[in-house]
């Protein structure tokens, strides 16, 4: 049940049949939740999720005609009140972290009890996050090596570009033609560059360049 003491309305979305048979059994077992509809397509989701504004949409990443993740701004901005929740055998971080900057509310494995994935309709219905338990720890794990490797090396891949050529001794004009950006993203790749690993001068620069081999790289 909503706050209003209305029924949880449901979209399932999956390619495969024999799922969504099985998530609509589950479902209509349980009080105050109703399946609405199922969808087998990204767009058939969209349709459905357009027409319907259900409270909750549950989606597949995998999509024959695209990656659900990918759907879920579209949903967002067709139904803003409904609330999304991922359901898939997708275990990996990578795919958690771009639900949830997608705008996903809830993800769970299709490994996961059936107890969890209720529990995931009705928290994220109730304006709540879920994230299956056997996740948790994983995601927390690669957050932590992702903080760790910005630590240590917090450029990224055209800063480093940029870091080679100047320490190679080329001008911002030169770098801006050989990377075909205009010398003022050269000229701003080089200040974010200066900052981020505290270095007052070129010297320095050609310095760190030589320790972290970035110069004799570019020479073999």
């Amino acid at each position: 049940m909503d706050s209003n003491g209305h029924p949880l309305r449901v979209v399932l979305a999956d390619d495969h049949a024999v799922v969504r048979a099985g998530l609509r059994l589950l479902l209509e077992r349980e009080d105050g939740i109703v399946p609405l509809a199922e969808a087998s397509t990204a767009e058939e989701t969209v349709d459905c999720v357009t027409r319907l504004r259900p409270d909750v949409a549950l989606i597949d990443v995998t999509m024959p005609d695209g990656n659900g993740i990918d759907v879920i701004p579209r949903l967002l901005a067709s139904s803003p009140e409904t609330k999304v929740v991922v359901l898939t055998m997708h275990d990996d971080p990578w795919y958690v972290h771009h639900a949830f900057e997608a705008g996903a509310r809830g993800y769970v494995v299709k490994e996961a009890a059936d107890a969890e994935l209720v529990a995931a309709i009705r928290d994220v219905a109730a304006g709540e996050t879920y994230l299956s338990p056997t996740l948790g720890a994983r995601v927390v794990a690669d957050e932590r090596r992702q903080r760790a490797e910005a630590e240590a090396d917090p450029l990224s891949p055209r800063e480093h570009e940029v870091l080679r050529l100047l320490a190679l001794g080329h001008t911002n004009q030169e770098i801006a033609q050989q990377l075909s950006i205009s010398v003022r993203t050269a000229e701003t790749h080089r200040a974010h560059i200066m900052r981020k690993l505290s270095l007052g001068s070129r010297a320095e620069l050609v310095r760190y360049a030589l320790e972290r081999g970035l110069l004799s790289t570019a020479a073999a």
